[in-house]
């Protein structure tokens, strides 16, 4: 089927794992929203950021990864490739992940199945030519928008598509949230093995992500 899907989930502060917005069993399709199989002792959280164009951030952001000690998950379109390749050079040499974001960030179920072959394809052409580095096989579906079939599609090329289980409004850059919302949202809501969905271009994500690792 390619009936349209738009990923959503429900927060709550028990620090439980957040309720999906499942409406058929995405796992079976390699795709996931967070990690089930940790334990209660357990201290995984997965942070990972889209990353459609530079708005200056990014090696602020790189910068405090590193200084944590932490590795992230980001996901890349063509554009920010072709213009950043010395950023993303520097993510996979760091040893961070860089997963694939499509070439014109499109919802995938109003594409052909051809059509969205080819957005992921060119990502991972420009990202060896432009890099010299292979794209990490995982995906990020543009807004969140999927289908049965979107899904099959990105797994027969390997892939494995990441949703979220923490997200917040963060990628307007003229009405950021703040550092202080940032933080207090993670304090909030975080839970063992959440896949949290960050957005490079976020100035309050910048200034809250050393606190948020911290925490």
């Amino acid at each position: 089927s390619n009936d349209k899907k738009a990923w959503w989930f429900q927060r709550n502060k028990s620090h439980k794992p957040s309720g999906s917005g499942e409406e058929f069993p995405i796992r079976e399709y390699s795709a996931y929203y967070l990690d089930k199989q940790v334990t209660e002792e357990d201290k995984v959280m997965y942070l990972t950021f889209d990353c459609g164009y530079e708005n200056g951030f990014t090696p602020a952001i790189l910068d405090t990864l590193a200084e944590k000690g932490v590795k992230a998950m980001f996901f890349v379109t063509k554009d920010f490739i072709v213009k950043n390749p010395d950023y993303v050079k520097r993510m996979k040499e760091e040893g961070h992940l860089v997963g694939n974001h499509t070439v014109r960030h499109l919802s995938s179920p109003d594409l052909t199945p051809e059509e969205l072959f080819r957005e992921l394809y060119e990502v991972e052409t420009t990202m060896e030519e432009k890099t010299g580095y292979p794209i990490d096989p995982f995906f990020r579906p543009p807004m969140g928008e999927y289908s049965e079939r979107t899904l099959k599609v990105t797994q027969d090329m390997g892939y494995t598509s990441v949703f979220w289980s923490i997200a917040y409004y963060d990628y307007d850059v003229n009405n950021q949230p703040g550092k202080e919302y940032v933080t207090q949202h993670f304090t909030d809501y975080h839970h063992n093995g959440c896949i949290a969905l960050l957005h490079n271009i976020s100035e309050s994500n910048t200034l809250a992500l050393g606190e948020v690792v911290d925490l």
